[in-house]
């Protein structure tokens, strides 16, 4: 695994989240569209990819898959999916690589948006968390991702224990 600096990044992702946004409000009025990920936190290091979020409601969660096909996105294989959750991806923005989350409001996959204000509000763990990535560096995908989903499971459940005393 490679990374970014925020410098090399996020920049042009910030313009091309703009550009999808736009398309994806106007497919979508009633949802929930942020920009989640590092991209989304300055100075954060990535991979270079950027991730958006996509929140419907429950009974618009099945005409939201088809409709995201039809604009461009194409279900991304070998994620999680489940009735709450469904990944997408596409490449038809200046081939950035772009994942969506389309993700049923108020269910566990919220964390998404979650852990993206937690970094937003503490420096400590966005410093954190770019050690963790830079100690990932040359490390194959799959060993990564479980790396950093051990990390975000472990903040989250102590950002959850923090709220709840």
């Amino acid at each position: 695994m490679q990374f970014l600096k925020a410098e090399q990044y996020q920049s042009a992702n910030n313009e091309i989240y703009e550009r999808i946004s736009a398309v994806l409000r106007g497919a979508f009025p009633d949802a929930v569209i942020e920009h989640i990920g590092s991209s989304a936190v300055p100075g954060l290091v990535s991979k270079g990819d950027l991730d958006i979020f996509v929140g419907v409601e429950r009974n618009a969660f099945k005409s939201a898959t088809r409709q995201l096909e039809v604009l461009g996105f194409s279900v991304k294989e070998g994620s999680l999916r489940t009735e709450s959750l469904c990944p997408f991806t596409t490449d038809k923005y200046d081939g950035a690589d772009v994942g969506l989350q389309l993700v049923e409001n108020g269910s566990k996959f919220e964390f998404f948006r979650t852990f993206r204000d937690m970094l937003l509000e503490n420096e400590g763990l966005r410093e954190r968390y770019n050690e963790m990535k830079c100690r990932c560096t040359g490390m194959d995908g799959d060993a990564y991702r479980q790396i950093k989903s051990e990390f975000i499971e472990t903040e989250l459940a102590l950002h959850r224990a923090s709220n709840f005393e």
